[in-house]
């Protein structure tokens, strides 16, 4: 419950801060796109220091702080604004906290679950979390449009410190006891030597590394093809905004699906075959989409069915990636693990965005989206060649000299 409501908070203040830049402040184009590049900057900033912090401590606590200090942010902001107090600088910082913090919150409830339950219990665990993240992921822009529309952009602020406060006091209520991972000595090693022994860790473990490599690859050209898609909807297929927002809602529910699924398919078919065909499949898909042409019902249809299979296979190989992390990296590496990997496949991002602006105006809409959907099919292709597409059944074991050679081995 504590990480669905904290999740609602999150995606719904991603909604509510553009929105209250846009009409309460009359924030022009590069003001917002300042403001989202500032919510997303602690990921580069902040992420490996994250994970460090995350490994020497409770991730209960870690989460709890996090959550308060969230809703204490948007709460100071929601008054503020509603006193006509919270100009852009304001908003700005409050962008940035809100995303550093968010940071931290993310490690550790990544961590956490390795933690509190079995091993053999890692991918029905991760596929309950990420179902509410799923679920947060459809209700929370929805419900942060509707609150910004019908009552105000400061009311709407207040309503993701409200959910951030309930994540705060469910997850104070957890009994489960939390042992930490290692203990900390009077002379413990300095944050810049943890963050490189993550580093290292996970560049030296073959499955982590793929891990890296394929969520690079995906996580750059997906952001820019969603900048080209963005574009192609309305100004290519002269879509409305309303078939606009269902189109790009569509992975939602596609997502729960697959959440599902994660809990069954790889103890079924194989890890290594369920994360190689889940991603072919659901990246795979947007090759269609520059195809299309007009705004008739087929190419609605087709569209609403692209983000479906893509929100399904997307999730099948999140949840299964997590759970091969996670069991994978010891306890003392969990936070480190987790934090390497955000840190790297989320780091290309903005160069991502970039290009697919580049592409769309030297190439055109159509032909800059087929390139840019073509390349999300190198993260399958990483996947196909290496160690993880030869996982079994059954989840390998944390790292070891045989562990490495076993994933190693052709």
């Amino acid at each position: 419950m504590g990480q669905t409501a904290s999740q609602l908070g999150e995606h719904t203040s991603l909604v509510v801060l553009p929105l209250f830049a846009v009409l309460t402040l009359d924030a022009s184009a590069g003001e917002l796109g300042v403001l989202r590049a500032v919510g997303q900057a602690p990921i580069l900033l902040l992420a490996l220091f994250a994970g460090a912090w995350v490994d020497r401590w409770r991730t209960r606590t870690t989460m709890v702080l996090t959550d308060a200090g969230r809703a204490l942010a948007l709460g100071a902001a929601a008054l503020a604004g509603l006193c006509g107090l919270l100009g852009l600088p304001g908003l700005l910082a409050l962008a940035f906290t809100v995303g550093a913090l968010s940071v931290f919150f993310d490690v550790a409830y990544q961590a956490s679950l390795v933690r509190l339950v079995e091993r053999d219990q890692l991918v029905r665990g991760n596929s309950l979390l990420e179902g509410s993240r799923s679920a947060a992921q459809i209700g929370g822009p929805a419900l942060g449009g509707a609150l910004v529309s019908l009552l105000s952009a400061p009311i709407a602020t207040a309503s993701s410190a409200l959910f951030f406060a309930l994540s705060f006091l469910s997850i104070r209520r957890i009994r489960r006891d939390e042992s930490l991972p290692e203990r900390r000595p009077a002379h413990a090693p300095r944050v810049w030597r943890r963050i490189h022994e993550g580093l290292r860790f996970v560049a030296g473990a073959p499955a982590l590394r793929t891990v890296c490599l394929a969520s690079a690859a995906f996580q750059f050209s997906f952001a820019a093809m969603m900048t080209v898609y963005l574009l192609f909807l309305p100004r290519e297929l002269h879509l409305s905004g309303t078939v606009v927002g269902l189109a790009l809602a569509a992975p939602g529910p596609g997502a729960l699906l697959g959440s599902l699924l994660a809990a069954r398919l790889p103890g079924r078919f194989g890890y290594g075959l369920v994360l190689v065909c889940a991603a072919a499949l659901g990246d795979g898909v947007f090759l269609c989409v520059p195809a299309l042409h007009g705004s008739s019902a087929v190419t609605v249809a087709v569209l609403l069915v692209a983000g479906f299979v893509f929100g399904t296979g997307s999730q099948l190989v999140n949840v299964t990636v997590m759970a091969v992390r996670q069991a994978v990296t010891p306890d003392g590496m969990q936070g480190r693990a987790a934090a390497t990997i955000t840190f790297v496949g989320m780091g290309l991002t903005a160069l991502g965005s970039l290009l697919g602006g580049l592409l769309a105006e030297q190439w055109g809409l159509r032909t800059g989206l087929l390139v840019t959907a073509a390349g999300m099919m190198l993260s399958p292709v990483v996947m196909a060649v290496s160690p993880l597409a030869r996982l079994g059944r059954e989840l390998p074991t944390a790292p070891s000299p045989v562990l490495g050679r076993r994933l190693g081995k052709r």
